[in-house]
């Protein structure tokens, strides 16, 4: 709880273990929850364990982040270290949920737009209706040269030939 003071993360694992986190062969845990499963992992600086970072895989619904804050929250009291959200920039609470919901769809949807990250955010596939912005602009071109050849042809044969 307090900064500097050692990371208790014996008491971190055994308390993920009553609540049925599994460990993984690659290292970390998987805590499967109603809405999805997170990944547990330990950070680590200078070789020493810090802190415990949880994963939440992006994708286009909120119930798991807001199933898995008030957990974590209760969970980081009992163990007696503090629930912190880097993207926020502050410590949580379990009424948290909300505001870590909302950055996290916004995380999501960048991810699916910007980096094509499909399975954060679904982009619609179907074919929109109508021509596409090179078609328009081809036809445009036609249309207008169309246009124009009437208009010589019309004047040129006002003006007798």
């Amino acid at each position: 709880m307090v900064p500097g003071t050692p990371f208790d993360s014996d008491r971190v694992e055994a308390l993920l273990e009553t609540r049925g986190a599994k460990v993984q062969p690659g290292g970390g845990r998987a805590w499967l929850l109603e809405n999805g499963s997170v990944e547990i992992h330990p950070l680590r600086e200078g070789g020493q364990w810090v802190a415990t970072e949880v994963r939440v895989p992006l994708m286009d619904r909120t119930e798991l982040v807001r199933e898995v804050v008030p957990k974590l929250a209760e969970l980081a009291k009992e163990a007696g270290v503090r629930f912190f959200d880097p993207q926020l920039g502050r410590e949580l609470s379990a009424h948290d949920d909300g505001m870590v919901a909302d950055q996290y769809q916004r995380t999501a949807h960048y991810a699916g737009e910007m980096m094509g990250l499909a399975s954060a955010m679904p982009i619609s596939t179907t074919e929109s209706e109508g021509f596409q912005p090179t078609t328009k602009i081809v036809f445009g071109v036609i249309g207008f040269f169309t246009l124009l050849y009437l208009l010589v042809d019309w004047i040129n044969g006002q003006l007798g030939g």
